[in-house]
This record gives C-alpha cells, sequence and structure tokens, in this order.
C-alpha cells in the first residue's frame, strides 16, 4: 500500500513538472522518427512521456493546439536555432557554406521536412511551411546580398540553393541510392556551393 501511494506520487509530482514545451517535444521526435503527423497523438505521447492524458489537458484544449505548439517548436529548433548557430560567423560566404554543411548530409533525408512536406493539406502545416520556407529564403537572400549580389539576384541564389537543400532531401527519402557516397559527399557538396556562389563571366 506504501509502495502505491509512493508510486502515484512520483506521478503526480511528474505530471506537475512536465511543461507544454515537454509535450512539443516529445511530438516533435516522434515526428522525426519518421512517424507523421499521425504521430502526434495524445495517447502514444502520454506513455512516452510516463504521464496521464490530464496531463496533456492541462496544458492543451486539444490536439489541435499540440500540433501548433509541435509545429512552432520545428520553426524555432530547426530554422531559427539553426541561424543562430552559424551567425557566430562573421563571414557571409563561410557562414553559407557552414549552413549547408550543418543541414545537407549523404543519402539521408529528414523524416520530419519530408513528412511535413507532404501534409501541406493541414491548413496548420501549410501556415508553418509558409513561415519556414520564407524565413529560410529571406535569410540565404540576406547572405548573397552581404557577398555583394544585387538584390534580385540575391533572391535568385538563394531560391536556387533552397531548391537545391529540398531536392536533395527528397532524393534522401524517394531515392537514396542515386546521391553521393559518404566518401563522395564533400567534394560533392563544395561542387554544389562553388556553382551556387559561382558569378558570370562577363560576355
Amino acid at each position: 500500500m506504501v509502495q502505491r501511494q509512493k508510486a502515484e506520487r512520483r506521478q503526480q509530482t511528474r505530471k506537475a513538472r512536465l511543461s507544454a514545451r515537454d509535450w512539443a517535444d516529445a511530438a516533435l521526435a516522434a515526428l522525426k522518427e519518421g512517424g507523421g503527423l499521425p504521430a502526434v497523438a495524445v495517447e502514444p505521447l502520454a506513455a512516452r512521456l510516463g504521464a496521464t492524458k490530464g496531463s496533456f489537458y492541462w496544458h492543451f484544449d486539444n490536439r489541435e493546439a499540440l500540433i501548433e505548439a509541435t509545429l512552432a517548436r520545428w520553426v524555432e529548433a530547426d530554422t531559427e536555432e539553426i541561424i543562430a548557430a552559424v551567425e557566430t560567423e562573421p563571414d557571409p560566404e563561410k557562414r553559407l557554406r557552414r549552413l549547408f554543411t550543418r543541414v545537407i548530409k549523404p543519402a539521408r533525408a529528414d523524416p520530419l521536412e519530408v513528412s511535413l512536406l507532404a501534409s501541406t493539406d493541414h491548413p496548420q502545416v501549410a501556415t508553418a511551411l509558409r513561415q519556414v520556407t520564407g524565413r529560410r529564403i529571406d535569410y540565404l537572400a540576406g547572405l548573397f546580398t552581404e557577398l555583394d549580389f544585387a538584390e534580385d539576384e540575391a533572391r535568385r541564389r538563394a531560391l536556387m540553393a533552397y531548391s537545391f537543400y529540398l531536392g536533395h532531401a527528397q532524393l534522401g527519402h524517394a531515392a537514396p541510392t542515386v546521391l553521393p557516397t559518404p566518401g563522395e559527399f564533400p567534394a560533392y557538396l563544395e561542387a554544389t556551393m562553388d556553382a551556387i556562389l559561382r558569378r558570370s563571366q562577363p560576355g
């Protein structure tokens, strides 16, 4: 009896400690494991956290609210935190290379990014993707502007760079064998970066 009461107290303490961010982080982890949007489900996440559904409803009114919080964490973790990390490099070209080295990996797709791109019919996902895409392209365009490209050209280069990132992610998901091997990957990424940065020669 005493042990049961202690166990219940521990569970209550844990439930009290859980925050809305804990739930969002757990949902984000489930998404990154490749479960897609259906992975954001209350009961499996409660089991993952060792919590009860009551803990969930303490923080969220419904599943849609959790999806909103999870997408906000994705924006923060996979865009804003990465930008903040590369911004420690003062040189814009090195910053761009550091960014792509960080986000593009050999023959591996980000299951979260791919699953979200496949879920654009969900209004919350569509909104988050528009936000992230705009933010990332604007950031890239700013880097090319710092590299003395004209505004229109900087925007074109940003779109080209981001298209490369998305194309690589989709190939890593759908046909990873067509991508360079890990041994070939550094030269492949370097050649891609050189092409994106190359300036047109006067005619």
